[in-house]
């Protein structure tokens, strides 16, 4: 045991300065930086396409073979929307206070180039696969588009082991919690339904996860969004005040918020950049693995379709909760003690916040939330997952993908019933490399999702209602394989 806890504290002596440079120096900036200069390379297309980007989502026809355009958004926003929109959101404005809702939105605003950017490199390096469904993201556009293999085996494992394991087990523990503490179901009862819920599902291959992800995503978001609605009208007097609030304490004015932390303007803004990042994964490389299943006509379109996910996943839902919270009781009591302590942090208190608002009913359906938010997450975690160890695999895949499913099935069941702080530290560790990674092969394939989205446009504009691409728009048209786009 004495060994176990030495080596435990050596891992973390090495892995917790390294995590905390890449994020706190490298990633932080990377990413919103990123985000800038892509808004800026496809001339602000988040507010220029903003319209068009809504109604191609809507209209996303459904696909007999393979993946639907909105069915793999679907399953990006199963990814995206989790247990951090309740949760992460209550963490930042706790450390940053009200302002780091300001920052939230201008990380989301960027990040909407960002994802257009990495989801159509996604679908531009797609390759086709035997069961019908194109497999892409990162992983592949790095190798080739870049020729750096080496660069997408490090991406693919620190993928794997964050979004495989780590998120999973993560997710799991957390509706398991919230289980228990709703409604006083035993974790492990918690932990077997899930592993029989999510088996179901994933045993049924990627086209079956996206299926599933595109009946409960669009429920369970628009449940929120009602609650969040209709307690904004309950409290409307309240609404410009608040409002306020958020943008005076962006710059730094108005009440502090979080103990010992206290309130600046630095701490508004890394919180709110972090929780946008964290939320909408704008620019982390796991979305473009959702976007390259999906069968469209031109990559540009599930670009458009995905950078729209990220108004839905951060602007909406996590706006949701930021509203819940802003506009109860308990968060004007943390304002007046101007302490929270540790029922005050995390998931508490939106829940505390919830049922300020609507009583017990509050409680029963964060926790119903929670549920759905977290298991719709490890469906798409898992196809994540297969996908990169696919891409790792080669022609062995399919060996993989049968010894895949019982390994992560087994870290639901664990992660039900057990406190996996080191998982979720080592996860932050690997998902910032992955991210680093990917950052840098968008920023380097910028040019050629430029030439993307200039064909898109331009054929837009010589009146062509859905626009198809050829692969000899690329530069290099011959990296990729003949047939997907000819």
């Amino acid at each position: 045991m004495e060994f176990v806890e030495t080596l435990r504290g050596a891992i973390y002596a090495v892995m917790t300065p390294v995590s905390d440079f890449v994020w706190t120096y490298i990633l932080f900036y990377l990413l919103f930086g990123a985000g800038v200069v892509f808004t800026v390379a496809t001339r602000f297309m988040q507010f220029r396409m903003l319209g068009h980007m809504i109604r191609i989502t809507f209209d996303s026809r459904s696909s007999d073979q393979g993946v639907s355009s909105f069915q793999a958004l679907a399953t990006s926003l199963a990814a995206r929307v989790g247990t951090g929109n309740l949760a992460g959101v209550a963490l930042a404005l706790w450390v940053g206070g009200p302002g780091a809702v300001f920052w939230m939105w201008m990380t989301a605003l960027v990040g909407l180039a960002t994802t257009f950017i990495e989801c159509t490199l996604g679908q531009v390096y797609k390759i086709h696969y035997a069961d019908g469904v194109y497999r892409g993201g990162p992983a592949y556009y790095i190798e080739r588009a870049l020729g750096q293999r080496w660069m997408s085996i490090i991406f693919a494992v620190f993928l794997i082991i964050a979004y495989g394991f780590a998120f999973s087990g993560a997710q799991a523990n957390t509706i398991a919690k919230g289980m228990e503490g709703a409604f006083d179901i035993p974790t492990w009862a918690t932990g077997i339904t899930l592993v029989v819920l999510a088996g179901i599902v994933v045993y049924g291959g990627l086209r079956s996860i996206a299926k599933t992800a595109e009946k409960i995503v669009p429920l369970m978001a628009i449940a929120y969004f009602l609650v969040a609605v209709y307690i904004l009208i309950a409290n409307y007097e309240q609404v410009p005040g608040m409002l306020w609030l958020i943008i005076q304490s962006a710059f730094g004015f108005g009440p502090a918020v979080g103990g010992a932390v206290g309130y600046t303007i630095k701490v508004a803004m890394e919180n709110g950049v972090k929780r946008g990042l964290f939320s909408n994964e704008a620019g982390m490389g796991s979305t473009p693995n959702a976007a390259a299943t999906a069968e469209v006509n031109h990559p540009a379109a599930q670009g458009l379709v995905q950078s729209f996910g990220v108004i839905v996943d951060t602007l909406i839902i996590c706006s949701c909760t930021a509203v819940v919270i802003l506009l109860s009781g308990v968060y004007d009591q943390m304002l007046a003690t101007q302490t929270g302590g540790d029922s005050m942090q995390g998931i508490q208190l939106t829940q505390d916040a919830m049922a300020d608002h609507l009583g017990g009913f509050g409680v029963s359906f964060i926790a119903i939330a929670i549920f759905f938010f977290a298991y719709t997450s490890i469906l798409a975690n898992f196809a994540y997952t297969e996908i990169n160890l696919e891409y790792l695999a080669g022609k062995h895949h399919k060996k993989a993908v049968t010894i895949l499913r019982p390994l992560i099935l087994a870290m639901v069941m664990i992660g039900s019933m057990a406190t996996l702080t080191f998982v979720w530290d080592f996860a932050d560790l690997a998902m910032g490399l992955m991210a680093t990674t990917n950052l840098i092969a968008i920023l380097l394939l910028l040019p050629i999702a430029l030439r993307v989205l200039k064909d898109y446009e331009r054929q837009r504009a010589e009146g062509i209602e859905e626009p198809v691409f050829h692969r000899a728009v690329l530069k290099n048209p011959d990296q990729v394989e003949p047939g997907i786009w000819d």
